[in-house]
């Protein structure tokens, strides 16, 4: 794990890099290391190669070349030779694993400096390796996480000797004198980060909130995720050697190496296991619909107590439900998240099937979908989706808006046939005003129109 400002190269620093002793020292142990292990291959994730929102970019052809001379430093260049074996194979694992990746849409074939000052420090100790360069996306946590787990495998295939190098600085916003100012969010990133890798805590990765990150502008979190995936399954001994910010911007410095398979760092898997052991039967419902449908176009049906799931696969073929599932009619939503973000969200605000459970699968199934702000879930998503399942209470017109709470209470915008219903305790809605404000807003109504205003209460099942 290293950053990459090209004020730590000397050339490009000229006397201001000594800002930075600590990390170019750090950089430099690293360097030493490398050279001692003669890989083969060096892998570097760069958030500076290219990047799309939906698709990881592994940079293709024979070789690349690339200097410093945007920074007024062209004297400090670069010739590199990819390893076009490795890549082939990854190519393979991702395509088996479903992860969008490959060498299509190269824009630019030149090294970018996230991979450029890693290699300024290798370089000088150690010029023995073909490179691979892999840029990052929009895609979620897991996703990178997961390119990662296709590194390892297409590694041992091919029995590389290999080091890899997530290339990525911390936060962008440590003081209101650095160049990006600052931001509350920034030194709480770089604490946690650096707890997080200078233990290999990598799991703790994914708890890390998207909105969060991006206040904090942080660079490398992305990188980090496709090294802990490299790392997945595997015991580690961690060296910490360094972290700085005095120039506004995080740098950390850290080193793994390998110790062996263990069963009990396998991060991903953990972290979607404890999310299905947590599911109350209402979420439990909600998914397994949702997975009989992506997969068998089919839905479950509903009738002596149990909700019954024809060619189920993996899973007991039947559900037993609760009485109150059976028997009480309500509106319900079911939400659909993964990796923090919204993945599908359609409800009903009074009921319009015969049970709650009916409810439920009508909604998870539109969900899914049907949503018309989303593409429909696919099969490959399934073991990554978080659900939740609202229940709605009877609705209540009220007066005025200092009748609702916004943790407590959702809100019914109306005027004439057009209606915007908005949840209770929402991420990112701290006040009522803004509560109402989304609601009109899905509902097509303006605040001119002064519409009806309706509450409701909600039970969340998680």
């Amino acid at each position: 794990m290293v950053p990459h400002p090209p004020l730590i190269v000397g050339e490009v620093g000229r006397g201001a890099e000594k800002t930075v002793q600590a990390t170019i020292d750090a950089y430099r142990t690293v360097a030493k290391e490398i050279a001692r292990l003669q890989p083969e291959t060096i892998i570097i994730s760069s958030p500076h190669s290219v990047m799309y929102a939906d698709y990881f970019h592994i940079s293709p052809g024979s070789k690349a070349e690339g200097s410093f001379a945007r920074f007024n430093a062209p004297e400090v260049s670069f010739s590199e030779r990819y390893d076009e074996e490795l890549v082939a194979a990854i190519c393979r694992e991702t395509l088996t694993s479903a992860v969008h990746a490959g060498t299509k849409g190269e824009r630019d074939a030149s090294l970018d400096h996230g991979t450029m000052v890693p290699l300024y420090f290798v370089r000088q100790c150690y010029t023995n390796y073909k490179l691979v360069r892999i840029g990052l996306s929009g895609e979620p946590y897991s996703e990178h996480y997961r390119l990662g787990q296709c590194i390892q495998r297409a590694i041992e295939k091919t029995g590389r000797n290999t080091v890899f190098i997530a290339s990525g600085d911390l936060s962008h916003k440590l003081s209101a004198d650095g160049p990006y100012g600052f931001a509350a969010e920034g030194p709480e990133y770089d604490e946690k980060i650096m707890d997080v890798m200078g233990h290999a805590a990598f799991g703790r990765l994914f708890d890390f909130d998207s909105a969060f990150c991006e206040n904090a502008a942080e660079c490398g979190h992305r990188s980090f995720l496709i090294m802990a995936g490299v790392l997945d399954g595997t015991a580690v001994k961690t060296d910490c050697l360094s972290h700085e910010g005095t120039t506004g911007v995080g740098y950390g410095i850290c080193m793994y190496h390998p110790l062996g398979r263990d069963a009990e760092r396998n991060f991903l898997a953990q972290k979607l296991a404890d999310i299905r052991n947590g599911e109350d039967i209402y979420v439990q419902l909600a998914r397994r619909t949702v997975e009989l449908y992506t997969h068998k176009a089919m839905t479950p049906r509903t009738e002596n107590g149990r909700a019954h799931f024809p060619a189920a696969d993996g899973e007991n073929a039947e559900l037993s439900l609760p009485e109150d599932m059976l028997s009480r009619r309500a509106g319900t939503f079911v939400s659909l998240h993964k990796d923090g973000q919204l993945r599908g969200c359609i409800g009903t605000i009074s009921a319009t099937e015969n049970s709650i459970a009916e409810e439920i699968v009508r909604n998870a199934v539109c969900a899914c979908s049907q949503d018309p702000r989303f593409a429909p879930v696919t099969a490959a998503e399934l073991q990554f989706l978080v659900y939740s399942v609202d229940v709605l209470g009877p609705i209540e017109e009220i007066s005025s808006a200092a009748e609702l709470d916004v943790k407590r209470y959702g809100v019914i915008c109306s005027k004439g046939r057009k209606r915007g219903l908005l949840l209770p305790n929402l991420e990112g809605v701290t006040n009522v005003e803004q509560q109402i404000e989304i609601a009109c807003r899905k509902g097509g109504i303006t605040k001119a129109e002064k519409p009806s205003l309706s509450r409701f209460e909600v039970v969340r099942h998680h």
